[in-house]
């Protein structure tokens, strides 16, 4: 699971540690009635705060504390619950923490998954000094094969009935609950007096609220839906997969003796960096083209098969990879996330549990250049395509905590600038110390300094973001 101010996860992940962000106001008690009409009583009236301080925008309906969601997660949130932490105790509450999880497919998971993102969201206020006094809960799913949104809403009623008893269990009260579906919201708080029409209350069209507007005033901007974020990462399903398949096999039995052969490890790094160096470069020199899918596509034909193939190889070895981390800033870092993510979309078939390094080098790119949403994203990919990848482990646990990324630069700096076999034999997940960050834990796991033969393989025991387990790898020569 990721958090917030971001969280993408499983309701497996028993790590949450949600971000809490000060200075955005909420109203502690909200006025129903359709959502569209103002409350007259100013003790139901509250603000949120945008950066700079100048701008304050009142809520004070359901409608408008809706309408607030993807500014306050940066993205159109989907098959989500969403839980916010409020403070103060004068009814003008201010927004704290936030954490997502996405909706478990199957009800016997909704009490477990409701239990564990309430501690995790009280527990990380906590950790921070403080606790919330109450909570808003949101549930997002979009309308199946002959459902309507009023139908999802009358499904998920359980599952917020879950979510209030969860945060009562813990002293902190949910003060409204919201079913967003099919461009409308309902509230599960409304005390049924015909005051919310039963087939909920439009959304409006995206944009058009003062609070839409305060926001692109002050610079705020809303990246489309987490599926639009994913689809970034997520591995070919098209029949280019079968072309990626066959060169992986390929490159496997020509390179992977190599890795393990302590001899000819280091000259198998060499080239493998030099390779992804060179197409780097290769990705900053391309004609720029606007939008995520075209430029996607893009990156797509400037990176052949086999060359792919190596890369993601090659970084199976924690050494090289580490040292690709070192491509985190300046002019080097936004052409390099471009390929860790290109290459993370070829990691096809069997070969998906490979996509854990890019991944991981992906969110760890996008951490650096302050791009936190994609940074915990990728992350949690990478926990979901191998829940023992400890680098990823590590640098989503820091993100989370709020931690800032300038430590794990300067290791890596010095790591570049370090002379002789140290700078090889150092991965920055080997359990030293990292200055001021306390991005490693006593005691933790050590990787592999190699990487896993094609046919081994480590039980899966976390379940995906959606519910599927991932496949085993096949035993190949």
């Amino acid at each position: 699971m990721t958090n917030h101010d971001e969280s993408a996860g499983t309701s497996g992940d028993k790590n949450i540690s949600p971000e809490v962000h000060d200075g955005t106001a909420v109203p502690g008690g909200l006025r129903h009635g359709g959502g569209g009409g103002r409350a007259r009583d100013n003790r139901h009236t509250g603000g949120v705060s945008l950066p700079g301080g100048e701008h304050q925008v009142t809520l004070r309906t359901p409608a408008e504390l809706a309408d607030a969601l993807p500014y306050l997660l940066g993205y159109r949130p989907d098959d989500s619950i969403v839980l916010v932490a409020l403070h103060d105790r004068d009814r003008r509450g201010r927004f704290g923490g936030r954490a997502r999880l996405g909706i478990p497919a199957h009800t016997e998971d909704w009490p477990s998954a409701s239990d564990q993102l309430a501690q995790g969201l009280v527990k990380g206020s906590e950790r921070r000094g403080a606790r919330p006094e109450s909570m808003v809960a949101y549930l997002c799913q979009e309308p199946g094969n002959g459902e309507s949104g009023r139908d999802v809403m009358e499904r998920l009623r359980p599952l917020a009935q879950l979510l209030r008893t969860a945060c009562g269990r813990l002293d902190v009260p949910v003060i409204e609950a919201l079913c967003i579906s099919d461009g409308r919201f309902w509230t599960y708080t409304c005390p049924g007096q015909g005051c919310c029409p039963a087939e909920g209350t439009s959304m409006g069209l995206p944009g058009t609220s003062v609070l839409a507007a305060a926001a692109t005033y002050a610079g705020l901007q809303v990246r489309g839906s987490l599926k639009d974020l994913t689809a970034r990462f997520l591995p070919w399903e098209s029949t280019a997969a079968l072309g990626q398949e066959v060169a992986l096999d390929t490159a496997s039995m020509a390179l992977v003796p190599r890795i393990l052969e302590e001899d000819s490890r280091t000259e198998v790094a060499e080239e493998a960096l030099a390779l992804a160096r060179r197409i780097k470069d290769r990705f900053a020199a391309a004609f720029p083209v606007s939008g995520t899918r075209p430029s996607d596509l893009r990156d797509d034909g400037l990176l052949e098969n086999d060359e792919a193939a190596t890369l993601i190889l090659g970084l199976q070895d924690r050494t090289t990879r580490d040292r690709a981390a070192q491509w985190m800033e300046g002019d080097e870092a936004a052409p390099a996330l471009r390929l860790w993510r290109a290459l993370a979309r070829r990691c096809v078939g069997p070969y998906r549990e490979h996509a854990a390094a890019p991944l991981t080098l992906a969110g760890w790119v996008a951490w650096s250049m302050g791009d936190e949403l994609e940074a915990r994203e990728a992350l949690a990919m990478a926990l979901g395509a191998d829940p023992d990848y400890l680098f990823a482990r590590l640098l989503h646990q820091a993100c989370n905590e709020g931690l800032d990324p300038e430590s794990v630069r300067r290791c890596l700096r010095a790591e570049r600038t370090d002379h002789g076999p140290t700078a090889t034999e150092r991965p920055i997940d080997s359990g030293r110390p990292l200055p001021e960050d306390g991005l490693t834990a006593p005691g933790s796991a050590r990787e592999p300094a190699s990487p896993k033969p094609p046919g081994s393989h480590v039980p899966d025991t976390t379940p995906s973001a959606r519910g599927a387990r991932r496949r085993r790898r096949p035993d190949r020569p």
